[in-house]
């Protein structure tokens, strides 16, 4: 076997070759645009390399055919913020042999070692972890936007090499068929009776307006909640929206206000997927762009909720349930009949229980996994326990 560093042109197609090869048959997999993942890769497009690098391999075995590939990634601004400084892998794929997987996982951490790091995270994005984060391991259906898809046996490669769960991330789906629960859409309404809340889609036409609320709002949220928080600008939400407005949808993103200051929203972005399943080996030429323009407004009837939040001053307030309503009602009318509500950290047990009362099924689990380079060093899997003693103390304090 040869693993082959990503350098020229034709390195750079064998990394977006490799997951078609092994998924060819495979009718859950999506394939997702050559230019999404080389975005990742290209450092004018990628800001992570103002603070960090990354390098790609592919793996051929003896006779040149291609059987796998990893990407390996450190970003200085959250390595740090580690007991080990840990950089990451992902864009993972690999025949089912141990020994192949054991060479690209080997290959990864000896780079990361030369780069200072101490354990990597795996599989995750060189970027936030809205998309291209963590490994199935249960719920092999459709794959939805952003979310990983990968074979069953990824899982035993995975903690054969090393990897232990660091944390498990849930998504629900929310099938239109199913009335919303009784009890919180009587509450929901009677809380659309409250002259100081509204609630509404944004206008792309104001989007800065939107952005600038956004990242306010979101830095609140989870400055408040996540341990060692690494906060949002403006240029990083405007990036995200420049990058996808071709495929969002004004009427699946809603914000909650109370006396016009925003206080909560929900950002769902329509399932491309079901587009990019029509088009052929992740390619943007000719057809596949008129075809993109043409399946774009007729084939799309599911949606993924990418990110939501409230600030902390209004999380009991209950204004999540109308503003979940809301976004609900809005792809209702767009003919839309399904909503996967992801991710969710097993962690995070105020929003896995809200998930369930919206009527929300838990469907599927992706794992973040973590694999120490000292084998005797503790390992710690991550809850989020230290920052609600920060919370806790502060509350106590005031």
């Amino acid at each position: 076997m040869d693993c082959i560093e990503v350098t020229d042109k034709k390195t750079r197609k064998e990394f977006l070759r490799v997951p078609k090869i092994i998924y060819k048959k495979d009718p859950n997999w999506t394939c997702p645009l050559d230019i999404e993942i080389e975005n990742i890769f290209n450092p004018l497009k990628n800001n992570c390399f103002k603070h960090g690098n990354a390098i790609r391999w592919v793996l051929r075995d003896d006779f040149g055919h291609l059987i796998g590939r990893i990407a390996a990634f450190y970003d200085k601004n959250k390595a740090f913020h580690n007991p080990q400084p840990t950089g990451g892998i992902g864009f993972f794929e690999c025949i089912d042999d141990q020994q192949s997987a054991n060479l690209l996982f080997q290959t990864a951490r000896e780079w990361l070692e030369a780069n200072g790091m101490q354990a990597m995270d795996g599989p995750i994005n060189f970027g936030e972890n809205f998309v291209h984060w963590g490994l199935l391991v249960e719920g092999f259906t459709q794959q939805g936007y952003g979310m990983p898809y990968n074979l069953p046996y990824y899982k035993e490669l995975f903690e054969n090499y090393g990897f232990r769960n660091y944390f498990e991330q849930y998504s629900f789906h929310d099938l239109f068929s199913q009335p919303y629960p009784e009890r919180m859409k009587k509450f929901a309404e009677h809380f659309f009776e409250k002259p100081e809340y509204s609630f509404r889609h944004i206008e792309m036409n104001n989007a800065e307006l939107y952005l600038n609320q956004l990242t306010e709002m979101y830095n609140k949220v989870w400055a408040d909640f996540l341990v060692n928080y690494t906060p949002f600008t403006f240029e990083d939400f405007n990036a995200i929206f420049q990058d996808s407005k071709s495929i969002l949808n004004e009427k699946t993103i809603w914000f909650a206000y109370h006396n016009d200051t925003p206080i909560g929203f929900m950002i769902a972005f329509p399932d491309v997927n079901q587009v990019l399943k029509k088009l052929k080996n992740g390619r943007l030429h000719v057809i596949n762009i008129l075809k993109l323009m043409y399946f774009r407004k007729r084939a799309i009837t599911r949606a993924r909720l990418l990110i939501s939040g409230v600030i902390p001053e209004y999380q009991r307030t209950g204004v999540v349930g109308p503003l979940y309503l809301s976004l609900t009602e809005s792809m209702r009318s767009l003919g839309m009949t399904e909503l996967e509500l992801s991710w969710v950290g097993d962690y995070n047990l105020t929003v896995n229980r809200m998930y369930t009362q919206f009527g929300a099924i838990k469907a599927k689990t992706h794992v973040t996994y973590r694999c120490l380079f000292n084998r005797d060093a503790e390992f710690v899997r991550f809850t989020n326990q230290s920052n609600k003693f920060r919370k806790q103390r502060k509350e106590e304090n005031e």
